[in-house]
């Protein structure tokens, strides 16, 4: 990366480094690894605990007066009611890993106001660091990344997720996946989905797309597509869609041709009588990732207007 970068996108590199070491050096002796389940199918480890820690620590020691949002302790560390809210992923892809297959990530956003700033996705594995400043760019170590130039759906790779969660509607996603099938040559699964958006970045994928993601999955890769030229938003090509649980993302063209397609499954239809949308998960009285997101930076998600006020020094975001 040939400029200088940003002081707290330096702070999340470094993090992000610091929780790439605990990851590594736990993979040699999974045998050992202990584990818990959070639910069906979702685990987390010693491993998650120790990184999103040492994440947490690097971060508060550089900017004491940020607040944070880790998928594992929530909002309990940092300030409650700060502009600044860290949003962190310390182990995304726990079941990979724990069965030692190599497509993990770390996962690390900063949002000013509620929108992404700064952001940085690191494969351990491979040493490969994916980063972006808001109007910046983006880069994977000191490449810059442009998404695919590929026009055509029926030529493009495109990542997704597979259900695995209790609620989650597995007819809901065959439904999906037998309307994207046909049109695309290939269609792939990893399990990481922050990885997953930043090789859609890369142009490794032209396109992904998958539903019941949280926050801390999506806010680093989606401000590393936008700065690579890619497009983000939810299955009817809003850009809200942090608060939907659904993303769709690709190049400019692809993008345009999955939200066709995907439209008819998104969540927020209000006329929500398609069969599609009939099967949609049940609410439940729990306060949604995104509502405690909302709660610490204390406004919701939005575009910031050029009459927001905006910080200076290195307490900018940009």
């Amino acid at each position: 990366m040939s400029q200088t970068l940003h002081p707290m996108l330096n702070i999340a590199v470094k993090a992000a480094r610091n929780a790439g070491s605990i990851i590594n050096r736990a993979s040699l002796d999974l045998d050992i690894l202990k584990i818990n389940t959070k639910s069906p199918n979702d685990f987390v480890t010693e491993v998650d605990h120790a990184a999103e820690q040492a994440i947490i620590e690097t971060i508060l020691t550089a900017y004491p007066g940020h607040g944070i949002m880790a998928e594992e302790s929530g909002r309990e560390h940092g300030a409650k009611h700060s502009d600044f809210v860290w949003i962190i992923d310390p182990l995304d892809g726990t079941t990979n890993f724990i069965h030692g297959f190599p497509v993990y990530c770390v996962s690390i956003a900063l949002a000013f106001r509620g929108k992404v700033e700064q952001a940085v996705v690191y494969d351990p594995t491979r040493n490969d660091l994916f980063m972006a400043s808001r109007g910046r760019g983006a880069y994977l170590n000191d490449k810059r990344l442009r998404v695919s130039r590929r026009t055509r759906l029926q030529d493009s790779l495109v990542g997704t997720g597979f259900p695995f969660r209790k609620g989650d509607n597995f007819q809901r996603y065959m439904k999906m996946f037998e309307a994207v099938m046909p049109h695309v040559a290939g269609l792939r699964r990893p399990g990481a989905a922050a990885l997953d958006l930043c090789y859609v970045a890369a142009g490794y994928y032209d396109g992904f797309f998958e539903t019941g993601l949280n926050p801390w999955d999506i806010a680093a890769g989606s401000l590393i597509i936008t700065e690579a030229g890619g497009l983000v938003g939810n299955f009817t090509g809003e850009s809200d869609f942090m608060n939907q649980r659904e993303i769709v993302a690709g190049s400019p063209k692809i993008y345009g041709q999955l939200v066709k397609l995907l439209t008819p499954f998104s969540r927020v239809i209000s006329d929500d009588d398609t069969p599609a949308a009939a099967s949609a998960d049940a609410d439940t009285d729990e306060e949604t990732p995104v509502a405690a997101l909302e709660k610490a930076v204390r406004k919701p998600l939005r575009l910031r207007k050029k009459s927001d006020d905006i910080a200076t020094g290195d307490d900018a975001p940009f």
